[in-house]
């Protein structure tokens, strides 16, 4: 079963997220079903070092203590290539890892490909977009056209409120 949005499922909420693997920073691979049992935060940004994309990194990367004290992983994904998200990891002093989806994989499972507007003319890129995946590998909350500011805090209210 797909967890993307379709018309005949307009809502991601409740469905079980099927397994996928992508390649990781830290040098091992990434695979939803290795998790299975704890809660999960996919966060789906745009594109490394950008704006809105590092004020999310960080503002995750204050909270990771706390998320890490509700039993729960966080990992970034976007298209960036891994020495990309190295990069910004790095310089950030992220502590989780970051995925990289160069094949849309992952993006086209959850349904965050959008057209967008870019100098006027349109681009397909990721709409920033949150997964909450609760212990069962269920979507127990989603978020989509997210606003990076205090958007870190909201998810881990949700988490606690599992």
């Amino acid at each position: 079963m797909s967890v993307a949005a379709s018309p005949s499922t307009p809502s991601l909420l409740g469905l079980e997220v099927p397994d996928f693997s992508l390649p990781a920073t830290g040098g091992k691979p990434f695979r939803l079903s290795f998790l299975r049992g704890r809660p999960v935060v996919l966060y789906f940004y745009p594109r490394d070092s950008t704006p809105g994309c590092t004020t999310e990194a960080q503002q995750f990367r204050d909270l990771h203590a706390e998320f890490t004290a509700a039993g729960a992983s966080i990992w970034g994904i976007s298209r960036d290539s891994l020495k990309s998200h190295e990069s910004f990891k790095t310089k950030l002093g992220l502590p989780f890892e970051l995925l990289s989806d160069n094949d849309e994989k992952a993006c086209v499972l959850f349904d965050v490909i959008k057209m967008k507007n870019m100098y006027g003319k349109p681009v397909k890129g990721i709409e920033r977009s949150t997964f909450l995946i609760d212990r069962a590998g269920r979507v127990a909350r989603a978020w989509r056209g997210v606003k990076a500011e205090g958007h870190a805090a909201e998810v881990l209210a949700a988490l606690r409120a599992l």
